[in-house]
Parts: C-alpha cells; structure tokens; sequence
C-alpha cells in the first residue's frame, strides 16, 4: 500500500470527483475519499494475535525497565489516555534530552503505511526496536533488554506463551512483535464522521458539513484520505510556500534522510488527521498548538490560498467530527524485577 503522489495527480481526481454528478451529495463524496475506521484491530501479515501475545504487549509497552533508565515507557511519549502523544513539542528522553520531532499519535497507527514522520520503519513491530536503541530516547540495546527480561521468569513464562513454537521465545524481535500486536488493538471506532460514513446524515452538524465540504473542494483530500484521513502517502510539506522556519526549519530535511534522493527534501509521510483535535501541538516539529492555526498554515503553504475565518472554523470543526472512542485500556500490573535484573543507569 505504500505510495507516493504528486500533488497535480491528486488534485486532477479530486476535481474530477467534485464533479456535477457528485456536487449534490456530499455524503456519496465523501465515501468515494474516506473509510470508516473499523470496529475490529487489523488482522497482521506475519504476526497473528493472540490474547496471549496482546496482554504481554500490553504490559511491555508501558515497562520502563525497556529503557535503560527505568524511566520511559513506549507510553511515555505515546500515552494512550492523551490520544496516543505526550502534549510536548518534542519528547524528552533519557537524560533529559530533546527529541528532535514531535512524537505522532500511536492511536490508529496499525493503519498508516509506514511509521515516523519520515516512513523509515515499514511497521509497528519495526517501529518498536527504534526508540528503545535511540540514545536520545530509551538509550538500550538489544542485548540488555533481552538479560532484563530473561531476569524476570513471569515475562520467560509469557513468551514461551506467546511464540510457542520458538527456539529462543524471549528475543528483541519478539519483544517488537508482541508491542506491534498490542498497539494494533488501540483503534478509534465510531466518530461523529465514521457514522456520518456509515449512511448518518445527523452525526455531523451543519458547521461540520460546511467543514467537510470546504476539506473535499479546497484540496486537503489530497493528501488526507482513506480509513486514517492521512498516513498513507508520503509529500512535500510546502507545495506552494514554504512555512515559517520554526515549523520547517531548513536543517530537517524529512524523507531525504532516508532515501537521499533530491525529490525527497522537505518531504514527509502525511500524518493521520483522526483525533487530531486532541493530539496537539501540530506538525513535525510540534510547534503549533492551535488546531485553527495549524488549518490557516496548510492552506497557505500547500494551496498558497488564504482561507477566511468562516472557512478556517469550518474546517476545524469537521476535524473535531474525526475523534473516536477512545481505548479503554487497564494499566497492568507488570512483573517484578529480580536480584538478577539490570539495575537502571542514568
């Protein structure tokens, strides 16, 4: 699923399905671009769930002692009661040190076609290994997760559990598959928008009509689409105008770290839009805290259009029609640490 658009292809289908055939019925329009997001968690190619595995998940994913510190936890900067962020500009990681982008949501995330701002890991379970071995992060390694849990014989039982047919159950990739399975549950069904989807011309109010309208004719489907109105295509930040230097500044370069391509400067993966009401600050570099804000910029430096105040609030409003219930998720209890367990280092 992994694709790449220019801008003009996106914005000929766009014009092409906001046709007169289709101008009479917002809500058949808007099922041509969206999907609402599904009751159930994804089935994984290569990682099946089991209840098992997703209780060891769970548990891994909210252990500090992943971390070298005994401090962060992968909840840490994707807090699952804060719509899967953290509230900061950037994380703060081992040692106090700064991240140097916004951590995106974890919420919805089984959904997007690749993970970081800049798609350098192809999943979830790819995604889990990064964080724990950045020294400005977790700042561990492989070997030193795999002696702490080893040291702990409740997560040597779970393991064995969990991959049963493994020679050595307890490893660093097991660790990420398990995290993977957990992270993939936490999913945000049944938003005003995804009943709206669903044949609910009343789950969205008139502003947010208006709202979603103005989001299908001004282009932002263009790169906001499908189950997660985003998340699955990779695109210029600054189409039209470049944003001020403290949203882009001109040292982060985006996917061109990873491909070292020219065509890939200033180029990131598009972030997902649901609950993007409650997952501020705003871009990659988290220094937008206002959603009305963060609306007015992309209008500018993608479309090099001014959107009023009537249009700005539209938007934003629909945007809000994009949070979804919420993951009930029970904090677990995890298991102790032994006299053999690594002591924490700072």
């Amino acid at each position: 699923m992994k694709r790449t658009y220019t801008m003009f292809a996106l914005m000929l289908a766009v014009t092409a399905l906001a046709g007169p055939a289709a101008a009479d019925d917002l809500q058949a329009k808007a099922k041509a671009f969206f999907k609402p997001i599904p009751a159930k968690a994804p089935v994984l190619k290569g990682n099946p769930a089991t209840p098992v595995k997703v209780d060891l998940g769970a548990k891994l994913f909210f252990d500090p002692r992943l971390s070298r510190s005994h401090l962060i936890s992968c909840n840490t900067c994707h807090n699952v009661g804060l719509g899967g962020g953290d509230l900061q500009v950037t994380s703060t990681g081992h040692g106090w040190q700064k991240g140097p982008r916004n951590a995106p949501t974890v919420l919805n995330s089984v959904y997007n076609t690749a993970q970081f701002w800049d798609g350098r890991a192809k999943d979830l379970a790819e995604q889990a290994k990064g964080p724990v071995q950045a020294s400005v992060e977790m700042n561990n390694t492989p070997e030193h997760v795999v002696k702490t849990l080893t040291s702990i014989p409740e997560y040597v039982k779970q393991f064995k559990a969990a991959f049963p047919t493994d020679k050595d159950p307890v490893s660093f990739d097991n660790m990420a598959k398990a995290i993977e399975v957990f992270e993939a549950t936490l999913v945000t069904p049944d938003a005003p928008f995804d009943r709206y989807l669903k044949g609910d011309k009343k789950a969205l109010n008139s502003k947010e009509t208006a709202g979603l309208k103005q989001f299908i004719d001004k282009g932002c489907v263009a790169c906001h689409a499908g189950v997660n109105l985003g998340g699955n295509g990779y695109y210029p930040f600054g189409v039209v105008a470049k944003p001020a230097e403290n949203i882009l500044p001109k040292a982060d370069k985006g996917r061109f770290s990873v491909t070292n391509t020219s065509k890939d400067e200033y180029v990131f993966r598009s972030p997902s839009l649901r609950n993007v009401a409650i997952t501020f600050p705003y871009f990659h570099t988290g220094v937008v805290w206002s959603l009305k804000e963060a609306v007015a910029v992309m209008g500018s430096a993608q479309f090099g259009i001014t959107l009023s105040d009537t249009e700005t609030d539209a938007i934003t409003a629909f945007l809000g029609s994009l949070t979804g219930k919420q993951p009930k998720v029970v904090y677990p209890i995890m298991p102790p640490s032994t006299d053999s367990t690594p002591r924490p280092a700072l």
